[in-house]
């Protein structure tokens, strides 16, 4: 990894923003389970049309009422004041807040369920594990809920030879995003640790020249997602040129595949964008 360090691109910026952004209200238009650990939920209305979809793993805050709360109640900020004003609400209308990725975006007069545009949000669904997974799991059409567009992580340099995508199933949704929106032609490996192999198949990831994707089943679906994909990646033979990493999913998965690739493989720092979606002792789903 040598000509790697000496070559590699720094990023500006850890996320590329929206160029303009409001806090949406939605309502959900269907929901429906799409393999064992997935269920999709759609939602429309007269304002997302105010987001920009830039593909890739475009992500977004979903604000949604609490088990109890009768009415969603947002903040009316969408810059740097939003955090305040959610934070400064009484605990019995304040709104859960996630975060969650595109996966799909349909315009105004594309959708399925109606005329106003569509999102696709694609939930891992864990049962009782945490409120959004119940929230999707038990949600019904017409019930609401706010969006914050957020923009994309994935940046990769433009002299990356090649790029490595790595994450658990909560990451499969911004994988197959990125998948979706990127352009084929150098070599790409994708390994994403699942608790079934159906979760997967069921992303219909995009593929093309070049491009190897590595499901990686955990043996016991309730085991924390890191020991498997983590022992992928090590036996993955990588070129010896600049490359790119995108890691996300659970936050000790992704700090663990960071550290092997920089302190063992000597990628540069630079040259790896990573999140973590939820932390597997706090069950933040």
């Amino acid at each position: 990894m040598a000509e790697q360090a000496r070559t590699a691109t720094r990023r500006t910026t850890k996320f590329l923003k929206p160029v303009t952004r409001e806090l949406v209200r939605a309502r959900v238009l269907a929901s429906e389970r799409i393999s064992p650990s997935f269920v999709r939920v759609t939602v429309g209305g007269e304002r997302l049309s105010s987001i920009a979809p830039m593909g890739f793993d475009h992500w977004f805050r979903m604000l949604f009422p609490e088990t109890g709360q009768s009415e969603l109640h947002l903040p009316t900020a969408a810059d740097d004041q939003w955090w305040p004003q959610l934070q400064a609400m009484p605990d019995d209308i304040r709104p859960l807040l996630r975060n969650y990725t595109i996966r799909r975006y349909r315009p105004a007069g594309a959708g399925r369920f109606g005329d106003t545009a569509e999102i696709d949000i694609d939930f891992a669904s864990h049962g009782d594990l945490g409120p959004a997974s119940v929230w999707a799991d038990t949600v019904r059409p017409g019930e609401e809920l706010g969006l914050l567009d957020e923009g994309i992580i994935y940046q990769p340099f433009p002299d990356a030879r090649w790029q490595l995508l790595v994450g658990d199933e909560s990451a499969l949704p911004a994988l197959a995003g990125i998948l979706d929106s990127m352009e084929f032609g150098r070599p790409v490996e994708v390994f994403v640790e699942v608790a079934d192999p159906d979760d997967v198949t069921a992303q219909e990831l995009r593929t093309g020249p070049g491009v190897r994707v590595h499901p990686v089943v955990r043996s016991d679906p309730d085991l924390r997602p890191d020991t498997a994909v983590t022992e992928a990646v090590r036996a993955a033979v990588l070129p010896d040129e600049p490359g790119y990493v995108f890691l996300a999913g659970e936050s000790g998965l992704v700090t663990g595949v960071r550290r092997h690739l920089v302190r063992e493989r000597g990628l540069p720092k630079s040259s790896v964008s990573f999140t973590g979606y939820w932390n597997y002792g706090a069950a933040a789903y």
